[in-house]
């Protein structure tokens, strides 16, 4: 039997048979895409507020902020930080959350990848009217991302960089004299962190990393409103919104561990969409038993910056002094450590950190960029 229609492919004459799906949640609009969280087929102003409904719940049940928060958003220029700023600033007007927004990055000094990726941040600032601070690891350290690898090659340079960002973002929030920091971090990501510390064995952070909201003594508070998003949903939401963000990888990153997590993780998404937030439960329901807990080290203050730390010296003061010394490596493990201490005392000309003060107290004004 010949098609009626010979000239139209299987789905154009599947549709000139098959009157177009409604949206499953207003079943008015044409569905046009199917989440991946749920499987609804929906259409895209439904998405929309799907979305955005799910991250307000999420901020309001774990009560990650109070009117006059001053707030800064950790803005890279990738999608999860430019669509964490728009949907920040949507929610924030739509339920009067009465926030103080900032945009804070952190310029690790990586040519051809963070310097593109900043413009695009500084054009997010323009487009959602916010405040833009940028500190650079080369202002704070000395160093940059650049200098450092081409010192110690491509193995263990994310450590590096994981540790330098983590102190980077506090300090860069204390000067703009914020309550809060929240980042861009996922539900994949969340995920690839509870698998990570199992692979590990790291029962500390196993303890700690699906948690919201953290916050020790001489930090800032910091949270993860997207702890439930999907990854793959933050990227339909970009799209259809036509955001503007830099999706460009690290050029550092291709050999990182947490690549391994990620590809495993991906092959159960894919035999199972539920995996990612199954996992995350999981993890939330590990507990650390009295006996480890009372062997972990006690949280003190790094003697030669003032960041909190649970030795001596903090561990980005560890690895500033092994880059100093030439002997980065030996600055990366407990182990290596005893090495670098072998070789005898610090000398005094050696670079360091500025002293940390979290800010207290009133809010004094501070240089920062504006939307013109």
């Amino acid at each position: 039997m010949t098609s009626p229609h010979p000239h139209l492919g299987i789905r154009d004459l599947l549709q000139t048979i098959m009157p177009p799906r409604l949206c499953a949640l207003c079943h008015d609009a044409r569905a046009i895409l199917k989440r991946p969280k749920t499987g609804q087929q929906i259409c895209k102003e439904c998405f929309f507020w799907v979305f955005e409904t799910e991250v307000h719940n999420t901020i309001t049940e774990a009560k990650l902020f109070k009117p006059g928060d001053r707030v800064a958003i950790g803005a890279s220029g990738g999608k999860d930080s430019t669509v964490l700023a728009h949907v920040m600033k949507t929610l924030n007007d739509r339920y009067e959350y009465g926030l103080e927004l900032f945009l804070l990055s952190i310029d690790e000094g990586i040519t051809g990848y963070r310097d593109d990726s900043l413009e695009t941040v500084k054009r997010n600032q323009q487009q959602y009217d916010m405040p833009l601070k940028i500190l650079s690891y080369d202002e704070l350290y000395g160093w940059t991302m650049d200098a450092i690898v081409s010192q110690i090659g491509k193995k263990n340079n994310c450590t590096f960089c994981g540790v330098f960002r983590r102190q980077a973002l506090d300090r860069g929030a204390a000067s703009l004299h914020v309550d809060h920091i929240v980042t861009g971090h996922n539900a994949d990501d969340i995920a690839e962190t509870v698998l990570m510390n199992i692979m590990r064995g790291d029962i500390a952070r196993l303890g700690r990393c699906t948690l919201i909201c953290t916050q020790g003594e001489d930090t800032i508070k910091r949270s993860k409103p997207f702890k439930y998003a999907y990854e793959k949903e933050i990227v339909m939401y970009a799209y259809f919104k036509k955001l503007d963000y830099f999706s460009t990888e690290c050029i550092y990153s291709p050999d990182a561990y947490r690549g391994h997590a990620r590809a495993f993780l991906k092959d159960l998404e894919a035999a199972r969409p539920s995996a990612i937030i199954d996992i995350i439960h999981s993890g939330e329901m590990f507990e650390v038993k009295e006996e480890v807990k009372a062997t972990q080290k006690s949280q003190k203050t790094c003697k030669r910056c003032g960041y909190m730390s649970s030795n001596e010296l903090c561990k980005a003061c560890t690895l500033l002094e092994g880059l100093e010394r030439g002997m980065a490596a030996a600055a990366v493990t407990e182990r290596a450590r005893k090495k670098l201490d072998a070789e005898g005392p610090a000398p005094e000309s050696l670079r360091t950190i500025p002293f940390f003060q979290q800010s207290r107290g009133p809010h004094p004004s501070v240089a920062l960029e504006r939307p013109t």
